[in-house]
This record gives structure tokens, sequence and C-alpha cells, in this order.
């Protein structure tokens, strides 16, 4: 197996407010997009990659600035989802795609067993192995954790070209603890058409994030989608970064999982 990355590419994982005092623990599996050198552009231009195919667009922006504001940890990951995507279960059909919103990916095609677990091995594995340390580091510690997993989403794909009308998306599986306080919260205070597990679910079969760190562990989450054209400038991820600032310990309080976790400590 090929060593993918090389001195001069980013780690595999970054993390931000490593020791914040917040309960909440922010995870973005779509930050970045970059490519390791060894592989180039794969086979793609700059504005096929710029597309939301790559990457979570100004989901980066929004929550650094959100965590600074609430003393959080921020674990993100700086690779294109197109080189793999952290979000989906090594070894499913969207884990190293092909083809991406109608978008052929050269790169990515026959590629050998040993090509796909060194992209797991060099990308995958440590971001995951960093939340999971997080975690653990604080659950030693005594300290409460909800974890919120941030993304932002295409107003309109081009495979399916549909004006999606939700500002912001509240996703969650079996825990709706800390979702259903989330959307109470926004439905009440703002004139945002509020999405339930729109346009994404969390799919056990084959998402990676939630079903792993969260699900699996009886840890209260909620994932967080953002609708792209309203947060790719600086201002637009201000503003959210702001408004979440606001809402989100409200919800988190408002859900009681921090007095569920008291109780039973």
């Amino acid at each position: 197996m090929i060593d993918l990355l090389q001195s001069d590419d980013p780690q595999p994982v970054g993390v931000e407010t490593p020791h914040g005092s917040s309960p909440l623990v922010f995870v973005s599996d779509h930050a970045g997009r970059a490519i390791p050198r060894r592989l180039g552009d794969l086979g793609l231009d700059e504005a096929e990659r710029a597309r939301h195919i790559g990457w979570d667009i100004g989901v980066y922006g929004v929550t650094s600035a959100l965590a600074r504001a609430l003393d959080a940890v921020y674990v993100f990951q700086p690779y294109s989802r197109l080189v793999i995507d952290c979000n989906r279960r090594p070894g499913s059909p969207g884990s190293i795609p092909a083809v991406s919103d109608g978008t052929r990916v050269p790169g990515n095609e026959d590629l050998s067993p040993g090509d796909r677990r060194a992209r797991e091995h060099a990308i995958l594995r440590p971001y995951h192995r960093e939340v999971e340390r997080v975690f653990a580091e604080r659950r030693a510690a005594g300290l409460p954790a909800v974890l919120l997993t941030m993304h932002s989403c295409t107003p309109r794909l081009r495979a399916a070209p549909v004006d999606r009308p939700w500002e912001i998306s509240v996703i969650a599986d079996r825990d709706w603890r800390v979702g259903e306080a989330l959307i109470a919260l926004l439905e009440a205070e703002t004139g945002f058409c509020v999405g339930r597990n729109q346009p994404y679910t969390v799919d056990i079969e084959n998402d990676y994030t939630v079903p792993l760190h969260a699900e699996a562990n009886g840890l209260a989450y909620v994932e967080i989608e953002i609708r792209q054209d309203l947060i790719e400038r600086e201002a637009g991820q201000r503003a959210w970064a702001r408004l979440l600032a606001d809402v989100l310990p409200r919800a988190i309080a408002a859900s009681g999982v921090l007095d569920e976790r008291r109780r039973t400590a």
C-alpha cells in the first residue's frame, strides 16, 4: 500500500479550540477541498472541484467562528470528499464516487483495493480516530459532550434540478432529543423554512459519523445542513455563526440531555 500523503500535503485532520470548555463538540466531514499531490486533480478542472461535490461550501467558516464563540472543540476534515468521503462507510458506493451529481470523476475510476485502502488509511481513519479521541478524553474527565455534525447542501442539484426551499435542515435518526428542541426554537424565532430530515437523512447503512460516534455510544447529537447559497460568502458565514451561537446552547438546555447525563452520572 502506497503512502498517499507526502510531507507538503495538509495534515489529515484539523482541530481548533482543542481545550474548549463547552459540552458541544463540532465536527465537519467535508470542510475542505484539498487533494493529495499524488492524485493530481482527479481529472477535474477547477470549476468542478469547487462545486458542492468536492466539499461543503461555507461550512468551515461558519463552524470555526461558532466554535470560537462557544469555546467548543472543532474537528474538521480538510480533504475533498471526492478523495474519500469521511461521512460514508468505507467500502460503500458513495465512499469514493466515480460519478457525483452528474460529474464523472476520472481519478476515482477503476481503483484497486489497495488504492482504496490507501485513501482510507491516510485520511478517513486519522479523522475518525481524532473524533473518537476527543469524546474518550471527555468521558475520562467526566465532562459532558454533545455531537454537532455540521454540513452545507447545494440549493439545486445538477442531476435533479429542483429548488430546495430549506434554509436550514435538522437531521437525526433514532435520537431526536436535541433535534426536536432545535427545530422548535428555529420555527418560533426565525422565518426560515426548516427541514426535518430534508433533503437528507442519516442512513445507517451508508453514513458513518453519526452511527459510529453517536448512535453506537448513546451520545446526544444533531446533524445540521445549511443551504450553501446563504453561507458561500464571509458575511453570511458570520451571520449564521452568530445565530447558531445563540440558538444551539438554548436547544441543548431545552432538550434536557445534559440534565439527564448528570442524573445518571
